[in-house]
């Protein structure tokens, strides 16, 4: 029986999800695409996750689209008919890039090396990004003549401002984790040794907070860029008038006032 392409495990509430091609560095195929789309559906339909964590076999995170795949293998035949990547990109990484972003529960990618292309675009589109210190990430597509994908064109400016996703976009130029956290583009880096360790604890602490406040969180800052200030804030009440009902926000403070740990139990 052949490896799986994403390989999945469950420590209590969290679920992780290994991308596993490391002979090619964890690259996209349309086979691997549609193993992580259904293990991402699986937990985002099963109420006992509370947590997601993405990360990579062997050495590297994702390396993005594998161009020997055949859905996008160029034909060097002379005259030959271009692939459709636009075709690629609807059927595969639109999809995963919404999945991602609409996860009920928090999702952490675990960058333990090289993120370069969609890889890298699909770690910046999780909820927080903590990367080994060796790890690096790569806008790899201006090489080869196409533009950012998976939401790297929404993401870039949003995570480092214009100048530096222009910057980072043509240049394609590798940034290391420690830079990446320098300038606003990842969460945390952290010493290789110590990676799997601090995401476990982190999943392990997003899990226990409330989830529901926690995607309404993410929501609420991904649509305050298109909103002017005061609906901004009409959006701020509507959320909080909604949370405030909720298990969560009455257990929440019951405990701080009862001066107990709460048991977070929405998602």
């Amino acid at each position: 029986m052949s490896e799986p392409l994403v390989r999945i495990d469950h420590s209590g509430a969290v679920r992780t999800l290994t991308l596993n091609r490391p002979q090619a560095l964890n690259s996209f195929t349309t086979a691997m695409h549609e193993e992580l789309r259904a293990a991402l559906d699986q937990a985002a339909a099963d109420r006992g996750v509370r947590c997601v964590v993405i990360t990579g076999a062997g050495r590297g995170f994702c390396a993005g689209q594998d161009l020997s795949d055949p859905a996008i293998a160029p034909s060097l035949e002379p005259g030959a008919e271009p692939k459709d990547i636009g075709a690629l990109i609807e059927r595969c990484y639109r999809p995963l890039a919404l999945r991602v972003r609409t996860m009920p529960v928090p999702v952490i990618a675990a960058v333990n090396g090289v993120a370069a292309g969609a890889g890298a675009n699909l770690a910046l589109g999780c909820d927080l990004v903590v990367a080994a210190r060796s790890a690096s990430f790569i806008q790899a597509f201006s090489k080869i003549g196409l533009i950012p994908d998976c939401g790297g064109t929404w993401l870039l400016p949003r995570l480092v401002g214009r100048a530096a996703a222009l910057g980072l976009a043509l240049t394609g130029d590798k940034l290391g984790a420690e830079e990446a956290q320098r300038i606003g583009l990842i969460w945390q880096c952290v010493d290789d040794a110590a990676l799997p360790d601090t995401v476990s604890t982190l999943a392990a602490r997003l899990a226990a907070m409330p989830t529901k406040a926690l995607v309404q969180t993410r929501l609420a800052l991904d649509a305050a860029g298109a909103l002017g200030f005061d609906e901004a804030l009409q959006r701020e009440a509507e959320l909080q008038r909604e949370l405030g009902r909720s298990h969560d926000y009455l257990e929440g403070a019951a405990a701080f006032l009862q001066k107990r740990p709460p048991t977070f139990k929405d998602r």
